[in-house]
């Protein structure tokens, strides 16, 4: 069975750093597309990260260039997000996402809130 699980989320103040999971299983996640998105309230999901499977390229949204870090490792068939220099407009349940052919794959989210 195809599952994606995130984990780390969790509180963190202003200015802090959170690492986020995202466990695979039924699958590996070398030779795909993956990546994460967010979204929060009354917002529309925002792609902030994802890695190519054309080239392992990585790409940013405009909004956390600089501050996020996204890696991949293929023996432990997990993706990490790490985040560094947390903002308030950060907060968003953090989804992560798996190509496979031509369907994406979806975890359940984990929550992320940057607040004093």
């Amino acid at each position: 069975q195809v599952q994606l699980v995130e984990s780390g989320g969790g509180l963190v103040q202003p200015g802090g750093s959170l690492r986020l999971s995202c466990a695979a299983s039924g699958f590996t996640l070398d030779s795909k597309d993956i990546g994460w998105f967010r979204q929060a309230p009354g917002k529309e999901r925002e792609q902030v990260s994802c890695i190519s499977r054309r080239d392992n390229s990585a790409s940013y949204a405009d909004s956390v260039k600089g501050r996020f870090t996204i890696s991949r490792d293929n023996a432990k068939n997990t993706v990490w997000l790490q985040m560094t220099g947390l903002k308030p407009e950060d907060t968003a349940v953090y989804y992560c996402y798996a190509g496979i052919s031509s369907t994406n794959y979806w975890g359940q989210g984990t929550q992320v809130t940057v607040a004093s």
